[in-house]
Parts: structure tokens; C-alpha cells; sequence
């Protein structure tokens, strides 16, 4: 096998307890002491607003190291018009190949492949600094709100298709399908790897960005 081989393809059957492993690593005490990521991931792809052929995951020398996955979401215009959308989430890279420009790979490979399925605008939450290089940019930007009609700088829009988004004045509206059920989420833990849950920095930072406003 070729030495530092790169790849990205759609998520498999075969993949999913490599990819729940990998996501768990990368968001470990990350937003919260422990994560719940691996059961919100495993609860998602039985979800109806769940997009499969638009879900990837990265491989080095066959080893999967990151993923991204892909729900449906919309914009509900003043008028309540609604334009379908695109979400990415979850979006991760496993720590020791954060800064290679692993996720830069997967993103740039999920967005082109928006633009090629007709998706008008990807939306999403995250940071800002993350999605910028991308050429996101706050949903104010649009008139483009969260559904309490607030200008979250974590609301991130990206156009693809020229002018798609003009004048459209309106809110977003996410799927349901990252809401997990935290019993579930605690049992399904039990099935990895013991972890030691901690408060970091990184946690306190998170809780001040959901409610920072663009």
C-alpha cells in the first residue's frame, strides 16, 4: 500500500463503529466532560432527514481518521417559502491529525459535492474561524436568522449557486435528528472504551459561543 495515502468516500455499513470510535475521540471533553457524539451519529442514520450519499469519511492508508456527515435542513423566507438546504454535522478529524489539512480535504469534498446534487446553500452551526476559509459567512449577512429570530455568529451560511440567496430574509430551521436521548446516549457509552470525563477550557468557550451573537 502506497505510504500516506489519502482518500474520501461515502460512508459504509462497514464503517460505522470505526467512524462512532473516531468521532468520540475527536470530541472527548471537547463541548461537554465526556461526549455523546458516537450515539447522536448512531441515532442520525436511521433519521429521515439523514443524507447518506452525502455523508464521507477520510481515510490514511485505509485507516478511517475523520468523517462528516450530512442532515436536511431549510429557510423559511418571511413569506414561509421554504428553500431546502443542506447541513453538514457532525464534522471530525482525530486529534493527531488536526492542522494537516485532513479536514480541509473532507469539507472542500462535501461542498463540491452539494453544488453537484443542486443544493442551493449549505447551512450550518460551528465556529465562524472554522468555515470562514470556505467562504461562509454569518447568516446576518442574508437576513437569515435562528428560528427565535436571533443573529447567532454560529449560524453559518454558504451559497452555491449564484444569487440563490438574494433578498430572502427569513430563519433556519434544523433537523430534530441530532437530538438524542441522554439514557440512551449513557448505555450506548458503556459499550466503548473507558474515558475519563473533564471540565476543560474548551468547554466554557463552547457554552459563551452558542450565545454570541454576529
Amino acid at each position: 500500500m502506497e505510504v500516506n495515502m489519502i482518500s474520501i468516500r461515502n460512508e459504509q455499513i462497514k464503517d460505522y463503529r470505526s467512524a462512532e470510535e473516531v468521532a468520540r475521540d475527536a470530541f472527548w471533553n471537547l463541548y461537554d466532560p465526556g461526549t455523546d457524539i458516537h450515539a447522536v451519529i448512531n441515532q442520525l442514520r436511521l433519521h429521515e432527514d439523514f443524507i447518506p450519499e452525502m455523508t464521507f469519511v477520510i481515510e490514511k492508508d485505509g485507516e478511517i481518521i475523520g468523517g462528516i456527515y450530512s442532515t436536511k435542513s431549510k429557510i423559511i423566507r418571511n413569506n414561509a417559502e421554504e428553500m431546502a438546504t443542506i447541513t453538514f454535522g457532525p464534522v471530525f478529524i482525530v486529534p493527531k491529525y488536526h492542522r494537516q489539512g485532513m479536514g480541509k480535504k473532507m469539507i472542500t469534498h462535501a461542498i463540491e459535492a452539494a453544488k453537484r446534487s443542486g443544493y442551493k446553500a449549505i447551512a450550518i452551526l460551528g465556529y465562524p474561524y472554522h468555515y470562514k476559509p470556505y467562504g461562509f459567512v454569518s447568516g446576518k449577512e442574508y437576513n437569515i436568522s435562528s428560528e427565535d429570530g436571533k443573529f447567532y455568529s454560529g449560524l453559518q451560511i454558504l451559497e452555491l449557486e449564484e444569487k440563490a440567496l438574494d433578498n430572502i430574509k427569513g430563519y433556519a430551521v434544523f433537523s430534530d435528528a441530532y437530538e438524542v436521548d441522554p439514557g440512551f446516549a449513557e448505555e450506548y457509552d458503556k459499550e466503548f472504551p473507558i474515558k475519563e470525563k473533564k471540565v476543560e477550557p474548551s468547554q466554557k468557550e463552547y457554552e459563551i459561543a452558542c450565545q454570541t451573537l454576529a
